[in-house]
């Protein structure tokens, strides 16, 4: 019997209050074409249309253009149909044409990365039969002049020559409005737009040798393609790097039926959140622009006018406008379309609760009448999220668990910034006013373009308006200044989502890309000069301003007791030094899990009698040297103890190559040889003989203090020492000393009996007693496979899983930079092994050593200090395999604390 396998459906359709999809499949047809569904589904008036899934986009990068399109071919003609006779219009039609959008719609949010093209279907006959349909010529070729533009710069990709330049259309525009005296686009007349669609055409053809294609059924085809291409394009590649999204998930394609903002003054569009994305606060808010397209608004082009009359009677606060010009020139929509304000802010309150998050939503208003186009869980800075989880809970919508399962913990290290200090503000020369499109306070040198940012360490990239080319740029800055654009342009999305500072629409600046040059308020900056932006009030501010680290309070507390509230494996920091004890310890690290001894003996008055111990060819040489740094490490150790204030505190004994110690320039080798009063000669023989070739795997960790066990007797005695000090003064330690490197287990017992050894001769000596661990950091491999061996003699293992990869992999930490960015461009690794933890290879070694570690002694505590103690996926699996603590650096401390919970409760879930 022969079995027929049943057809793959690869095109749903939405519109006229039904979808064949919903918001559960988001990983098949993308956020925006489940959220269409949805909303077609649910009521809300949304322009009909087709979703083709994200597996066709997985099948044209596998396949090819010529089997996808025949495959999707037969179901995108009949989803058409279905459009048409909803709109009651037809495709390609010369006398009553159906005009299509095409978008891309990836399973999450990435604005701007992918391409989009509008009133698609245009051709020289169907934009007359468009005029006589709606009676409207100018809108006509309004659109078809867009249509133009878009496509050619989408599909035919007709960029800039140079960085330089502008878009090649946008100089075509410019140059007409200069011969007709014109400001804006809207002054044009209908003659101008005909010549502008005609040049447009012309310098495609100049540029590309080829006609522009008119067969709207063409144009379809190509767009389809264009957007599955622009998944693989730099900027979409460069931001799911950003966010570890893979490349594997591809995007949807949405075709929807035009609806028109650009048909006179009773239409418009405009891009509303249902809360303050950048604050939290809960006010609706948004930014339309009458007789205008989507693009417009995002593209920031035009200064968009507010949605809500608050919103607009802050913009113009911020503006210096007076209410008399706001009300006369910039009214809100809720002042200038009230019956359509009262319905955009009905369907706002009610896609909220319906989705329970905050909502970012674009409409169009078609000669009066009302569309929404999209609606997406908006984009938010860290400090938004914190207080829109925290306010969800209060108004009943959410639970506490599901409040913090929706905290991307990356996200909190935004509110971790240092802020700019009050007193400094009271004296900063403010240059000029924009909107304050992103929060925080960024401080840096000029740069005009986003591929030069890594010229000054800390820049502030200025332009007139940014694309999402400059998304590198962006992400690398420490702010983000534009000319144009309001608070929904792509600088501001962008912004928030990034956790970047942001100050957007300073109308002021006047930007010269040519002379590298920006002039504002009688002055003239150029590349290099200093700058401020306030991203909280949109002040720029000429030079530098002192910064101060940020106070931590209310929604931000919020969370920290619900992540303790759920959370059942402990945070540990690491930290070398009281101060960094101390921030840990505010941000609620439970203990240390990683103090680096070596840190210590690198100030200048410990330097030389590292030194000199260094070079003693003998074991009473070492101790005399070793006796000098003695009162400085117990010191030390005094000091972060106190900090600590009795919780456990893990040291790791000296653990890098001794050559890292010693100087190779020829003076400071000469100065080292006159204080030891022996030969230049004598100290170049002994430095020569610490070379090593390949240090990572040489004469380190405990092989040190096995070849000199002196070093450990020292360290040892310092650490035991100032425990016993602080209990004179009443305050307790907890040391849990950690011997590195272990690969043996006589390694271990050697080091053990001298750590022993030498605290029951303090102990004898003082005549007093203080509890102490001893235990290893697990990080070579064989270290893992007999961990049930060392767990007879440990009382503790901490993994340390930044040599545990090096050597697992073989990648040399240091050298790696130089290959790792191909391996992750080309698919070879999907994340650097070195910041996630890779859970297949290096995982499995851990879970080895944990488990094996636990049938010897099953109360063994486990724990992990490498840098992945902060990162959130690895922070899970070392809860999934039972790990007592994570330990990371001390602002990584509330990261791992949500991490940790939101872990706890996943697995309560599943």
């Amino acid at each position: 019997m022969e079995v027929v396998e049943k057809i793959k459906k690869r095109v749903y359709t939405f519109g006229n209050k039904k979808a064949e999809g919903n918001s559960k499949m988001k990983n098949l047809l993308g956020g925006k074409g489940a959220n269409l569904a949805e909303m077609s589904a649910i009521g809300i008036p949304v322009p009909p249309g087709f979703t083709i899934t994200t597996e066709v986009c997985t099948e044209y990068n596998a396949l090819g253009k010529g089997i996808v399109l025949a495959n999707i071919k037969k179901e995108v003609e009949k989803a058409v149909l279905s459009v048409e006779k909803i709109m009651n219009a037809k495709f390609g039609d010369s006398e009553n044409p159906l005009l299509l959008s095409v978008r891309s719609g990836a399973r999450v949010s990435m604005p701007g990365m992918m391409d989009t093209v509008l009133n698609l279907g245009l051709n020289d006959k169907v934009v007359v039969g468009l005029a006589k349909k709606t009676n409207n010529e100018r809108f006509a070729w309004d659109s078809y002049r867009r249509f133009v533009q878009m496509y050619g710069g989408v599909v035919l990709g007709m960029k800039p020559k140079s960085k330089t330049d502008i878009d090649p259309f946008e100089e075509i525009i410019e140059n007409l409005k200069e011969k007709r005296g014109i400001q804006l686009d809207t002054e044009f007349t209908v003659q101008d737009l005909k010549d502008l669609v005609f040049d447009f055409k012309k310098a495609v053809y100049h540029r590309l040798g080829k006609e522009f294609p008119s067969n709207p059924w063409d144009q379809l085809w190509m767009a389809i393609i264009a957007v599955f291409d622009s998944w693989n394009g730099k900027r979409a590649i460069y931001y799911r790097n950003m966010h570890g999204y893979p490349a594997d998930w591809g995007t949807a394609v949405n075709v929807q039926a035009m609806v028109f903002g650009n048909m006179g003054l009773n239409s418009g569009t405009g891009v509303c959140f249902t809360r303050d994305a950048g604050t939290g606060e809960d006010m609706f808010n948004g930014e339309y622009l009458i007789n205008a397209q989507g693009e417009d608004v995002v593209a920031g082009v035009r200064t968009p006018q507010q949605v809500t009359k608050l919103g607009s009677q802050r913009w113009a606060d911020l503006a210096q406008v007076t209410e008399k010009l706001r009300i006369n020139n910039y009214p809100s929509l809720e002042e200038l379309m009230p019956e359509i304000f009262d319905e955009l802010n009905e369907y706002q309150q009610l896609l909220e609760e319906h989705y329970k998050d905050m909502q970012d939503m674009e409409f169009t208003i078609q000669e009066g009448k009302l569309w929404i186009l999209q609606t997406r869980n908006g984009k938010r800075t860290g400090a938004a999220m914190v207080k829109i989880a925290i306010d969800l809970i209060k108004e009943g919508l959410i639970s506490e668990e599901e409040a913090l399962l929706r905290i991307d913990p990356n996200k909190l290290d935004e509110l971790l910034h240092p802020v700019f200090d009050p007193n400094a503000l009271k004296d900063a020369h403010i240059i000029a006013q924009g909107l304050p499109a992103s929060p925080g306070a960024a401080t840096g040198q000029i740069v005009f373009f986003a591929d030069e940012v890594a010229k000054f360490k800390n820049s502030i990239l200025v332009r007139i308006e940014t694309s999402p080319e400059d998304l590198e740029g962006m992400n690398l800055a420490k702010g983000i200044l534009t000319a144009r654009g309001g608070m929904t342009s792509h600088a501001a999305v962008v912004a928030r989502g990034i956790g970047k500072c942001c100050v957007s629409g300073a109308g002021a600046l006047k930007i010269d890309y040519k002379d590298r040059s920006m002039f504002v308020d009688g002055k003239e900056y150029h590349e290099g000069d200093w700058i401020s932006l306030n991203g909280s009030t949109g002040n720029i501010i000429d030079g530098k301003v002192a910064t101060k680290e940020p106070e931590l309070t209310g929604e931000f507390g919020d969370i920290m007791e619900l992540a303790d509230k759920f959370a059942t494996m402990k945070v540990r920091t690491n930290a070398d030094t009281p101060k960094d004890a101390s921030i840990a310890k505010n941000f609620g690290a439970e203990g240390i899990g990683l103090t680096r001894t070596e840190h210590m003996f690198f100030e200048v008055d410990r330097i030389k009698a590292m030194r000199e111990m260094i070079l003693a060819d003998t074991v009473k040489g070492r101790k005399l040297a070793l006796a000098k740094l003695l009162p400085m490490q117990r010191e030390d150790f005094e000091g972060i103890f106190k900090a600590m204030q009795g919780l456990p505190v893990t040291i790791r004994l000296l653990d890098p190559p001794l050559h890292e110690f010693v100087p190779h320039q020829l003076a400071t080798l000469k100065e080292l040889a006159d204080e030891m009063h022996i030969s230049l000669d004598s100290v170049k023989v002994k430095v020569s003989e610490l070379e090593e070739f390949n240090p990572m795997l040489g004469h380190r960790g405990c092989r040190l203090g096995t070849t000199y066990p002196e070093i450990t007797e020292m360290q040892t005695r310092a650490i035991i020492e100032a425990a016993l000090n602080l209990k004179k003064e009443g305050i307790e330690a907890k040391p849990e000393i950690m011997i590195p490197l272990v690969g043996t287990f006589d390694e271990f017992v050697f080091q053990e009996n001298v750590i022993r050894e030498t605290a029951e001769a303090v102990f004898e000596e003082r005549q007093d007693k203080i509890d102490f661990s001893v235990g290893t950091m697990i990080e070579v491999p064989r270290a893992t496979l007999i961990a049930d061996k060392i767990a007879e003699r440990a009382d503790f293992f901490s993994f340390g899983t930044n040599d545990l990869t090096q050597m697992t992999y073989g990648y040399s930490r240091d050298d790696a930079g130089k290959f790792l960015p191909d391996y992750l461009e080309k698919g070879i690794l999907k994340n650097d092994p070195f910041e996630v933890l890779d859970q297949e290879g290096v995982g499995q070694l851990v879970h080895i050593g944990i488990t094996r570690g636990r049938s010897t002694k099953p109360n063994l505590k486990v724990g992990i200090c490498g840098e992945h103690g902060g990162e959130p996926s690895s922070v899970a699996f070392c809860y999934n395999n039972g790990m007592d603590y994570v330990s990371c650096s001390p602002y990584r401390v509330p990261i791992a604390r949500v991490a940790s919970a939101q872990a706890a409760l996943k697995a309560t879930l599943n």
